[in-house]
């Protein structure tokens, strides 16, 4: 399975929280399992580190590509096509880090680690 991680998933994981469900953990340690994270989280990150909202996050933003390298994961780059998708959603989500998620999950095949329900309503592959 090619699971792509929302960004409280891949921070979660990172820092061994409990808040991370047991089928995401699981699905994520199996190594059968293609872990993606995408640019997005990584900008997502970045940015709210800068604007104080996870400031316990100070490790991580400093490298996000080597947490993600450390971990084996693997970095999904964003592409116009996923851009133009992402832009096309319906409104129901207004998130512009989720939406982008949306549509890689969408564009790539790719099952969702995420806690957020409302991902349903876009016919996405949701994990939790």
């Amino acid at each position: 399975m090619r699971l792509l991680l929302d960004t409280h998933a891949l921070l979660w994981w990172l820092a061994g929280s409990r808040e991370l469900s047991t089928a995401a953990r699981q699905a994520i340690e199996n190594p059968a399992n293609e872990v993606l994270v995408s640019a997005a989280s990584a900008f997502e990150i970045a940015t709210k580190f800068r604007l104080g909202k996870l400031p316990g996050a100070a490790a991580v933003a400093a490298d996000i590509a080597g947490c993600i390298a450390d971990q084996g994961f693997e970095q999904l780059s964003i592409s116009v096509r996923d851009g133009e998708r992402a832009g096309g959603l319906a409104g129901i989500h207004r998130d512009p880090f989720d939406r982008m998620l949306i549509a890689q999950a969408i564009g790539e095949n790719l099952v969702l680690v995420s806690n957020e329900a409302l991902f349903d309503h876009y016919g996405v592959r949701r994990l939790w």
